[in-house]
């Protein structure tokens, strides 16, 4: 855009002109009452701000329960004492599985509302472990190996 240099104080004179040159609008004004006034702008909205934090309580609660769900993941997938290779063992391994899930996801709350990134983390780490301790049971019992483990004992 190549042209002449514009004169920007003479185009706005020029467009102050025109607008002085509206005719107002009978608004009466809220603040005057006075008919004719211009009504009084709201005031600008800010955007809200985060929360702020409860203290040290909320803090301990949120790493007690990421904490927690550390331990509930240990102790299912390092330190499950019993054999869950069909039957009601398997069913229940697959339901502290899930439970590890669940407690990954209680603390993936309580941190993302305390605003704790690390214990995020850490709480998304223990979802991702339940996942995948239900999902290897899992894999093992469809037709994903060569040899498919079954879903009950046989006798």
């Amino acid at each position: 855009m190549t042209g002449p240099p514009r004169d920007w104080d003479k185009e706005m004179a020029e467009i102050d002109k025109i607008i002085a040159k509206q005719p107002v609008q009978g608004v009466r004004s809220q603040e005057s009452g006075v008919r004719g006034a211009p009504a009084a702008l709201p005031a600008p909205q800010r955007a809200a701000a985060p929360a702020p934090s409860r203290g040290g309580r909320e803090s301990l609660l949120t790493w007690v329960k990421v904490f927690l769900g550390v331990g509930v993941a240990a102790a299912v997938g390092v330190a499950w004492p019993y054999a869950h290779g069909c039957g009601i063992p398997l069913y229940g391994y697959l339901a502290a599985a899930g439970g590890v899930v669940l407690v990954g996801m209680w603390g993936v709350v309580a941190s993302w509302k305390s605003r704790k990134a690390l214990a995020h983390m850490i709480a998304l780490l223990t979802t991702i472990t339940g996942t995948v301790l239900a999902g290897k049971v899992l894999l093992d019992r469809t037709n994903y190996p060569k040899q498919p483990a079954t879903w009950s004992c046989g006798r």
